[in-house]
């Protein structure tokens, strides 16, 4: 099931996280959940549109170009057998920069990002599908910069953005007070400002970057109780109360699901775990 994993160039690095290609042939009835994360999903399908809902709503809908934003409930993806595209993950501050918004509108929703949010259009979409990997990066490159060029959205102001480094640097551990007392604003305007800008909370972003931090640690090998203790659990019962709240499944579930583009081989250039 082969990925084509692309180095982002270090001037989207701010704006995009990691960008990889995929191909699955897999059983019909295999299935995918979309995990909590601290970045947004864009995915560009071929071939055949995403199946995606949430888990626990009997509703989904079908995407070329779905967006979504930050979220706390898995999404669940019917894969009917075969999975080709390209999946972004965004930074929250490349929503403004790519979707010309703050992620907070985006946050909890599944968009079609073809239909409602000018960066991916159907038309990028239909120059993408007929082209070889190499050709579809070169294009979505050419793309984003094109997009950033152009934008019109202010960035998010400097103490937001202080506040989202320090929670990510220190993995959600960093208490949320002295993150207040780093940027100068009280605990309460911190929060204000985090909903406005990310649609969550300081605690619910620091929560997501903790399970994020065990995921990728449990996903590359590291057991479950030392995963707990380093992303900042109490122990691994912690852990795994929090990741069927987050996952809706066990630890030992999601890491055997089939291979997947979640897994992100490459970060900004970099190898990584998401």
């Amino acid at each position: 099931m082969p990925s084509y994993p692309w180095r982002v160039p270090p001037e989207l690095s701010q704006f995009v996280e990691s960008v990889e290609g995929f191909d699955y042939r897999l059983d019909r009835d295999a299935v995918h959940h979309g995990l909590p994360s601290t970045t947004l999903t864009v995915i560009i399908q071929f071939d055949e549109a995403l199946d995606c809902g949430w888990v626990g709503d009997a509703a989904s809908d079908r995407f070329w170009v779905l967006a979504a934003g930050l979220h706390q409930r898995p999404a669940l993806i019917r894969t009917h057998g075969r999975q080709c595209g390209i999946q972004l993950a965004l930074t929250p501050f490349g929503a403004r920069a790519l979707h010309g918004m703050p992620a907070a509108e985006l946050a909890g929703g599944l968009v079609h990002a073809d239909d409602d949010l000018p960066a991916f259009p159907a038309s990028l979409h239909e120059r993408l599908g007929p082209l070889t990997w190499p050709e579809r990066f070169t294009v979505l490159e050419r793309h984003l910069f094109a997009r950033l060029a152009a934008a019109d959205c202010e960035p998010a102001c400097p103490e937001v953005r202080e506040g989202w480094r320090l929670i990510i640097a220190s993995g959600g551990r960093m208490p949320i007070e002295r993150v207040a007392d780093r940027v100068g604003w009280s605990r309460r305007h911190l929060l204000n400002q985090f909903r406005s800008e990310f649609g969550l909370t300081p605690k619910q972003v620091a929560r997501l970057a903790r399970f994020e931090r065990a995921h990728r640690l449990a996903e590359g090998g590291t057991a479950l109780v030392d995963a707990a203790y380093a992303a900042g659990y109490a122990d691994q019962a912690h852990l795994n109360r929090e990741w069927r709240r987050l996952a809706s499944r066990t630890p030992t579930a999601t890491l055997a699901e089939f291979p997947k583009v979640q897994s992100e081989p490459m970060r900004s250039g970099k190898e990584s775990r998401t």
